[in-house]
């Protein structure tokens, strides 16, 4: 026992033995970096939208106060506990660790928030508070990945305005300067915290920050690849296994046949009847549903439904249906022996579902949504899926291929979709068979008897007036082209127009022959043709079915308004609509919109989306600007790239017209090359030569001694103090000129950062002194090279 209280006193006098370490004095200091810590804590909880942390800031408060007056004690004891500490927050995180492996991030916020914390009460040094500083700006750039609005976009310009200040004071604090206190005796005199910080030079520094940033942001190209095969996706939801057979789908936009008038729980009406006229829901979107009603009238209020990030731009789709009812549509085959249901593995949250089979070329697409108001238990998706990362147990896929859910899609839900998306390549599909399978003819041909006849003849007529309208002499000999066409045609026949209210169908009336030879109901003396957008693609669905081309309508999101602060696609309920799917044997189906007003074929991997952010940006920009400016800048930046495209086609020509053409071209490139070099030269140099002359002086005087250091090889890093600099130098130079650096620096130390005046005369003598050393070097080494 003795021996033992004896090891524990030894080492106890060992540790009393120790140096302390240096404390930091400077109380401004301390209250910036804390006021960057409470920042990065706030941009967690605004980046999640949910107030989860925001009591750690009363705590480290407390920390960081009780730190500053025990900065000059060992707290032993305090350590000690602190570390038990860590290693139960360690312990807890990969506890909170196994359950959320879908989605990391929050779990290791939490994680440095709980450290930092624990940390706050132990800031003795400086460089115990650069890792506060470095755990903040983590939390920061934590928060960003984690954000999904322009929210987390003033938190950022605060960490950055409260980051110049906290650099400034800590470089003093490296150069060994006194602590600056927040008040002056003297109220005659200016604060030396203000003088200090020099709020010209902070405030153009914070907006040239802001303005680089912002431009680098545009230019950085968006390359489409994902590095790791772990996408977001909600905490899992556990539901009896068993009671979902995939047949039924939850819109609650309408009415239940149990209770009709019931209202839906997030403001929907539920008051939209699956049959006959009737009241569109403001807030739901009537197409998702295994059979719509086109038979209802009204609008949407705008409401954002979901977010979503994806590696491209494209047609968020939902749901197909094959069979029309006259009024609307249905999926005929929804039978729960006609569902295909997937499970995941416990272990895991991804779901493979079978792969398309194509000779086309194909592009892996990646998306994620994240889901910000209700919606039926559909999933949306671009085209074909091949995996996806959802919070259930099982999902359902139809024979439509449409993804079902267990349950609604919920406000805060997450999930991610792998797509493998084909390329749309005209000519192969212009080229494809006309001989479908079976399966395509049984369900995807049928028109109603009593509008086939009527609808085929106008078909075909409007394909045999092409020569007409088109100006064109090939006739259309095949599917795509003709589906092409067709959609065209409608989207610009002034006859099929755009109706804010077209009359209500009759019980015994359809809706395509309504929509291309009248409403039944149409007002005295006039005829009413056309619809809502919907009702184009109905139409031109059933009119390719007519002349033999399977189709199908399809309903989804289109993709929203692209935020190029956040990278995300923005999508409301408005941007719901129908398109028309044509099969095409062994490529698959492809989507064609005959909507006005809207592309005539959706957005999907053909577009480059490399400088999407930037295209973004000028759209953006371009939409506060007057149309003339618009129209001017568009002609300016249109005519200076047709003239640069043209010099460049010119130079490349050359080398295509022999030896004489190469030679000239060489001649050229060399001498465009020099010239761009000697004036990228000069400019370097009168660039210089202007920074200097702003400078003051003494600081005029010690840029030139570092520029003249910097031509022998020996620049100066900009983590050296002008001292740590000033040192590292007598290693490579005589005493004489070590002594002359030496001198430089402190003067010019002590004006900086001492207010001492500084002897100008003997600083320019010094580095003239300098100077001549050098030129008597270089004339050494050149005498013993001749020598030589």
């Amino acid at each position: 026992m003795t021996d033992r209280s004896s090891t524990l006193t030894q080492l106890w006098h060992r540790i009393e033995a120790t140096p302390k370490p240096e404390p930091e004095d400077s109380i401004t200091l301390r209250i910036l970096v804390q006021l960057l810590v409470i920042v990065g804590i706030i941009a967690t909880d605004v980046a999640i939208e949910e107030p989860l942390n925001l009591w750690a800031i009363p705590v480290s408060l407390v920390g960081a106060t009780w730190s500053y007056f025990r900065r000059r004690h060992r707290n032993v004891p305090v350590k000690f506990c602190i570390a038990i500490a860590m290693l139960v927050a360690l312990a807890a995180f990969f506890g909170r660790l196994v359950g959320e492996l879908n989605d990391t991030r929050l779990v290791l916020a939490q994680l440095l928030i709980h450290l930092q914390i624990l940390h706050s009460f132990d800031l003795p040094r400086r460089k115990d508070l650069g890792y506060s500083m470095v755990i903040g700006l983590i939390l920061l750039g934590v928060a960003a990945t984690l954000s999904q609005t322009l929210t987390f976009g003033p938190v950022l310009l605060v960490f950055l305005a409260i980051a110049l200040p906290t650099l400034i004071f800590d470089y003093r604090s490296r150069l060994g300067f006194a602590k600056l206190n927040l008040k002056t005796t003297d109220q005659s005199k200016p604060s030396k915290l203000f003088s200090a910080l020099n709020p010209k030079f902070l405030g153009v520094s914070f907006i040239l920050v802001v303005v680089l940033g912002l431009l680098i942001f545009a230019l950085l190209p968006r390359f489409p690849s994902y590095q790791l095969r772990s996408f977001p996706v909600s905490s899992p939801i556990d539901l009896p296994q068993g009671q979902f057979d995939g047949t039924q789908v939850f819109n609650p936009g309408y009415a239940s046949e149990d209770n009709p008038n019931n209202d839906s729980e997030n403001g929907g009406t539920g008051g939209s009847p699956r049959r006959g006229a009737g009241q569109l829901d403001t807030t739901f979107y009537y197409g998702f549903d295994t059979q719509i009603n086109q038979n209802l009238r009204g609008q949407l209020i705008p409401k954002v439904v979901m977010r979503v990030r994806s590696q491209a731009r494209g047609f968020w789709r939902v749901v197909a249906f094959d069979e029309y009812t006259g009024q609307g549509w249905e999926i005929s085959r929804n039978d729960e022996d006609q569902m295909y249901v997937v499970n995941r593995p416990p272990w895991s949250y991804q779901f493979l579902l079978y792969p398309q089979i194509t000779p086309n070329e194909t592009r892996e697409i990646v998306q994620t949504y994240t889901i910000i108001s209700q919606l039926p238990n559909l999933i949306p998706s671009m085209p074909w899926a091949k995996e996806v990362y959802f919070p259930t147990q099982e999902l359902v896929i139809d024979e439509e291929r449409n993804l079902r859910s267990p349950l609604d899609l919920r406000e805060g839900m997450t999930y991610s979709v792998v797509s493998q998306v084909p390329f749309r390549d005209r000519s192969l599909l212009q080229q494809a068979s006309t001989e479908y399978p079976k399966k395509i003819t049984e369900h995807y041909l049928d028109v109603p008897e009593e509008i086939r006849e009527k609808v085929r003849q106008k078909t075909e007529e409007i394909l045999q007036n092409i020569n007409q309208v088109a100006q064109n002499k090939k006739p259309l000999d095949n599917p795509y082209e003709k589906a092409l066409y067709l959609a065209q045609y409608l989207k610009q026949n002034p006859v099929y127009r755009l109706q804010d209210l077209p009359p209500f169908l009759e019980d015994n009336e359809d809706l395509v022959e309504a929509f291309l030879f009248g409403y039944k109901n149409s007002p005295d003396g006039e005829t009413i043709t056309g619809g809502y957008p919907d009702h184009f693609a109905t139409v031109l669905t059933i009119m390719l079915r007519s002349i033999g081309i399977p189709a199908r309508l399809v309903a989804g999101f289109d993709s929203g308004e692209f935020n190029p602060f956040t990278g995300l696609y923005v999508v409301k309920n408005t941007d719901a609509h129908a398109m028309t799917e044509v099969y095409f044997p062994q490529y698959g189906w492809f989507a064609f919109n005959p909507i006005p007003g809207m592309e005539l074929i959706p957005p999907s991997i053909e577009e480059n989306q490399t400088f999407s952010a930037l295209r973004s940006f000028w759209e953006w920009v371009a939409g506060w600007l007057p149309s003339p400016v618009t129209g001017l800048l568009q002609t300016i930046f249109g005519t200076l790239f047709i003239w640069v495209a043209r010099i460049i086609r010119w130079f490349l020509r050359l080398f295509t017209q022999g030896w004489v053409g190469l030679f000239s071209g060489i001649l050229i490139a060399l001498l465009v090359g020099f010239v761009g070099w000697l004036g990228f030269d000069r400019w370097q140099v009168w660039r210089y030569h202007r920074w200097l002359s702003k400078l003051p002086p003494e600081e005029r005087c010690y840029q030139q001694m570092l520029k003249l250091l910097d031509s022998q090889g020996y620049k100066k890093s900009p983590s050296q103090t002008p001292l740590e600099y000033a040192y590292s130098m007598q290693q490579y130079h005589s005493l004489d000129e070590a002594e002359v650096i030496e001198e430089v620096s402190q003067t010019y130390m002590r004006w900086r950062y001492g207010g001492k005046p500084a002897n100008l005369s003997q600083m320019k003598a010094l580095i003239q002194n300098l100077k001549k050393a050098h030129i008597k070097r270089l004339n050494r080494q050149s005498f013993k090279l001749l020598k030589r």
